[in-house]
């Protein structure tokens, strides 16, 4: 076993470059803030109570403003101020927020779904009402995103418990049979409006909590957020290498059908140069009676290779030069026969085939603190651990919950180095819009996979799916 340590990867925004989102963005502006085709403002759509409403006016009024870090930070680097949302700050943008752009619920109605016995039936009239409020709003206002603030009080009778106590994991399966989730089931309903959606909790919109993340903290988390699910805008992008190949990177994930009676393709989520992902979903997948992990036939891996790479030269005028396809299960052989029919129709000059797995492999260091975040243990040809999650540098400590767990790499066919695969590996995980914490354990390619296939699978056979990620965030 031979151990090496890779350095955290960099990222670039409008004037310079930094390895971390918040840094960079407060100081040099987020990536495209020079196009001349962007829009300088958003206007943001809500729904919710009157009380949920006010609050969230208060609360977006204070984000555009800007917010001091705690002054007790031991670790400032995990909580830097932030510096506000406008035309003259970092997102170079307006926040355009106000009662026209609002459709208050009533409390009554609140109160009568309480009353409801049984939690699906209190779940399917709350979608409902929603679901009426966010559609005026998408087709007779002028939205660019919409908020919906839902009350602590309806939160309490219609959440889905969700597994707490460990650290996240990459399922070969995202599976929730059954179930009936408000957020993802609302996300789902109203995802042929065009409008991206952003839930909040009544409870988030409440100042200097001790129980929450410091206001600042949720400052850049959200308004990140809503700044992505704006309109098609680039935050930050990874730090290209110019000697390098144009790269598409692509991650396969499968779902199960909420009735259990079908496992489709989840989505191939294709990522281009600037980081920004297109989501396509695939068709229904067989499980073999020896073994239960799902795997594309050659001609299903050909078709959804081809359509993947479609999108990607329609937005981009062009192929890319190089692939690399990541799944969270191996690659057997049909599956790989058919990728590498699709690379080699398409004229792509170099594919890599990497599974990412969950390892149960943990490294001791010295102390009290976990490896280091880029730490990377070569086992043996084939196979290596990456931490993606540990000690940070940066953030001079380790900001997890719970004792790190690397993950294991499996080249199946690579032209690559396994150094380059995992470092490249290491940038990805900090392409998700959705945190600005940058050490995120999984590559955007298949992180990102559970929460697509969890709101596909409340979408029919017939309904389109938005190809942006900003509709499953």
């Amino acid at each position: 076993m031979k151990p090496e340590f890779l350095g955290e990867p960099r990222l670039e925004f409008a004037t310079n470059e930094h390895v971390c989102p918040r840094r960079g963005i407060a100081t040099y502006g987020v990536y495209d803030a020079a196009r001349k085709t962007r829009r300088d403002t958003i206007n943001v759509g809500a729904v919710g109570t009157n009380e949920c409403l006010e609050g969230l006016g208060r609360w977006l009024s204070y984000c555009v403003a800007g917010i001091e870090a705690p002054a007790e930070a031991r670790h400032p680097n995990l909580t830097l101020a932030f510096p506000g949302i406008r035309k003259d700050r970092a997102f170079a943008t307006d926040l355009i927020y106000g009662e026209e752009l609002s459709r208050a619920i009533k409390d009554g109605d609140i109160k009568g779904i309480l009353k409801i016995e049984g939690q699906h039936a209190r779940i399917n009239v709350a979608l409902a009402l929603y679901y009426e409020e966010v559609k005026f709003l998408a087709q007779n206002r002028q939205v660019d995103v919409i908020v919906c603030v839902v009350p602590t009080k309806l939160y309490n009778k219609i959440a889905v418990q969700e597994s707490v106590g460990e650290d996240e994991k990459l399922e070969e399966v995202v599976d929730a049979a059954g179930e009936l989730n408000f957020r993802r089931a609302l996300k789902a309903r109203t995802m042929h409006l065009g409008k991206p959606l952003q839930l909040l909790l009544e409870t988030s919109l409440k100042v200097n909590q001790k129980d929450q993340q410091a206001d600042c903290v949720k400052a850049w988390n959200l308004c990140t957020a809503l700044y992505y699910k704006s309109g098609p805008v680039v935050p930050w992008r990874l730090k290209q290498q110019s000697s390098r190949l144009t790269t598409c990177a692509v991650g396969i994930a499968f779902y199960r059908s909420r009735d259990y009676s079908v496992t489709n393709t989840s989505l191939a989520q294709i990522f281009d140069e600037l980081g920004t992902g297109i989501i396509l979903r695939g068709t229904p997948v067989d499980l073999e009676k020896d073994d239960r992990v799902p795997h594309l036939k050659e001609e299903q891996a050909y078709n959804l290779l081809v359509a993947a790479l479609e999108e990607y030269r329609i937005a981009l005028k062009n192929y890319p030069a190089r692939l690399v396809i990541h799944k969270s299960s191996r690659f057997d052989a049909a599956e790989l026969k058919g990728l590498k029919a699709a690379g080699k129709a398409l004229k792509i000059d170099s594919m890599d085939f990497v599974t990412v797995l969950d390892s149960r492999l943990r490294l001791l260091r010295k102390g009290n603190y976990p490896p280091y975040r880029g730490t990377l243990l070569h086992l043996d040809d084939g196979r290596h651990a990456l931490y993606s999650r540990g000690s940070v540098w940066y953030y001079s400590t380790y900001p997890g919950l719970y004792v790190p767990q690397p993950v294991e790499l499996r080249i199946a066919e690579a032209e690559e180095s396994p150094s380059f695969l995992a470092r490249e590996i290491l940038g990805l995980t900090k392409m998700n819009w959705n945190n600005t914490q940058f050490d995120g354990k999984y590559p955007v390619t298949l992180g990102c996979a559970r929460k697509v296939g969890e709101i596909l699978k409340y979408l029919g056979e017939h309904e389109p799916e938005q190809t942006r990620y900003a509709y499953y965030m």
